[in-house]
């Protein structure tokens, strides 16, 4: 009797990237940032975690590519631009801005204000989910 054949082995090509996720943990900026008197004409830390999901393509050079240096300093922008009432809003800027990347499908911005319930709590935050329309 003939052994039964064994299933061949799944080819490497049979995998296929459709989403890349690009991010950036603990990226720390000062902001003039808060609705409240001791957060007014004052900067104080954010701790800022990004994630980025993005259209799959070739990988050869950094131009194919989304380059978290660039959506750092997009952080950087925004929160040099001058006092921002609530961390909503922050987080709402940087994701828009990373939309002007046309491969960016969603943005996960996470914001923590780590002085903001000191020292009761190590931070107090929020955590928007964009998506591209």
């Amino acid at each position: 009797m003939a052994e039964p054949k064994k299933a061949a082995a799944p080819s490497a090509r049979a995998a296929k990237v459709v989403i890349t996720k690009v991010f950036i943990r603990g990226l720390e900026v000062d902001a003039e940032i808060g609705v409240h008197a001791h957060e007014k004409g004052r900067r104080q830390p954010l701790v800022i975690d990004i994630e980025l999901d993005v259209a799959a393509g070739g990988w050869r050079a950094l131009s194919q590519t989304v380059d978290y240096e660039t959506i750092a300093q997009k952080a950087r922008t925004i929160a040099g631009r001058g006092h921002i009432s609530v961390v909503e809003s922050f987080a709402e800027r940087l994701a828009r801005a990373c939309f002007a990347d046309p491969r960016i499908l969603k943005a996960k911005i996470r914001v923590e204000k780590p002085l903001a319930l000191a020292p009761h709590a190590a931070a107090a935050g929020v955590e928007i989910t964009a998506v591209r329309n």
